[in-house]
């Protein structure tokens, strides 16, 4: 069973990156809801009280690297551990200001990992990204 509305999930501890992020995806014609944490932590705490209640679940995580607390790699490891326990498919884009060839490599190796996105982030790439079809 697919939520009737799509949830979009912001893992990022950038108040503006949120912010910009929230309105260039409302401004894609984007009917569903985002959800807002500032560090890996907080995203993963919310996945595990949620991960048998599919309409809760994000259908898209846009996460960042460097986070205080939890980080978008620990994150990642975590996620990992978790999902056998998740109800749905969770598309994770992760993005950052980093350019450093080894973060995107790292990125790589995960595949969990749909794409590693370098901010900012247009609007017509969001529109990509959080198109479900």
């Amino acid at each position: 069973m697919t939520s009737p509305l799509p949830l979009v999930a912001l893992v990022d501890d950038d108040k503006v990156f949120q912010l910009i992020a929230s309105r260039s995806i409302k401004a894609t014609n984007f009917k569903g809801t985002i959800l807002q944490f500032n560090n890996g932590g907080e995203a993963i705490e919310y996945l595990e009280a949620h991960a048998h209640e599919e309409l809760l679940l994000p259908d898209v995580l846009f996460l960042d690297i460097n986070m205080p607390v939890v980080d978008g790699w620990t994150f990642l490891e975590d996620y990992i551990d978790l999902k056998p326990r998740i109800q749905k498919p969770i598309r994770i884009y992760m993005v950052s200001s980093s350019l450093d060839p080894k973060d995107i490599e790292r990125a790589k190796s995960f595949e969990e990992i749909r794409e590693y996105i370098s901010k900012p982030i247009s609007q017509e790439k969001f529109a990509q990204l959080v198109t479900l079809d």
